[in-house]
């Protein structure tokens, strides 16, 4: 089964399960919000399935034990759709935050909105960060992990962006630690890509970021410093000029 056939399959199918399960959740809104997110769990299930049995992509976690037992801030690196599915996998129960216009997505969208995404306008500037901070405390004290992209977008696998500070200030008002993710994904499933290649996708976990004693700078340098060390372990062929360095 080539690569095409299996990607033309998979969409078939994502968009066969998303439609109706968007719709419920939606529907569900009158309904707890541990119900709402026990009906997302269900969905995400299948879609992890169809990743696994139709694309043939799996994933392995290295660091699992570096997760907090208490709701905490992820600063996860992101380069493809993939990983906004997994980490639900991989982590307790958590929301993403996202750009308010995604919300107007039918079915998906309306999913997000169902289960309180932290939704922000990015062009509000500093009102911006204050949707993060004041819609992000609320979800921790409410027992719920926050997912924040560091970058702002999706990255090309061997690229970076600069790591924008609104995690840590999340983190540092909730009195919450921050936890890095990196992970391998791009490499199989690319930006904006049709065609999803089969293989193993790593994503690692590192050590907590306690954020008593200090600034918002300094928690995102000690995370940006982690991801980007374990992106090039991860990838050591996107970083020829730095293994050659390293060689030297």
């Amino acid at each position: 089964m080539t690569a095409f056939f299996r990607s033309t399959l998979f969409l078939l199918l994502a968009i066969l399960i998303t439609a109706p399960f968007g719709l419920i959740v939606t529907l569900a809104i009158v309904l707890p919000i541990k119900l709402r997110f026990r009906l997302i769990a269900f969905w995400r299930a299948i879609f992890m399935a169809l990743c696994e049995y139709v694309l043939g992509l799996r994933y392995q976690v290295v660091g699992r034990e570096n997760i907090p037992s208490t709701p905490s801030v992820i600063l996860s690196k992101h380069q493809s759709a993939w990983e906004t599915v997994s980490l639900q996998s991989i982590f307790p129960p958590l929301v993403f935050v996202l750009k308010k216009s995604l919300l107007m997505i039918p079915f998906l969208g309306w999913a997000f909105a169902a289960v309180k995404m932290i939704s922000i306008d990015r062009s509000a500037g500093t009102d911006a960060l204050r949707q993060v901070i004041n819609q992000g405390c609320d979800r921790l004290k409410a027992g719920y992990w926050v997912v924040i992209f560091p970058e702002g977008t999706r990255i090309a696998p061997g690229e970076k962006r600069r790591f924008k500070t609104g995690g840590a200030h999340l983190a540092i008002h909730a009195g919450v630690p921050t936890v890095p993710v990196a992970h391998n994904a791009g490499e199989f499933w690319g930006r904006n890509a049709f065609v999803k290649h089969a293989g193993l996708i790593t994503v690692s976990i590192g050590p907590a970021i306690d954020p008593n004693g200090k600034s918002a700078a300094e928690i995102t340098t000690l995370a940006e410093q982690w991801i980007d060390g374990e992106m090039h372990r991860l990838s050591p062929h996107r970083y020829p000029h730095k293994a050659h360095a390293l060689a030297g």
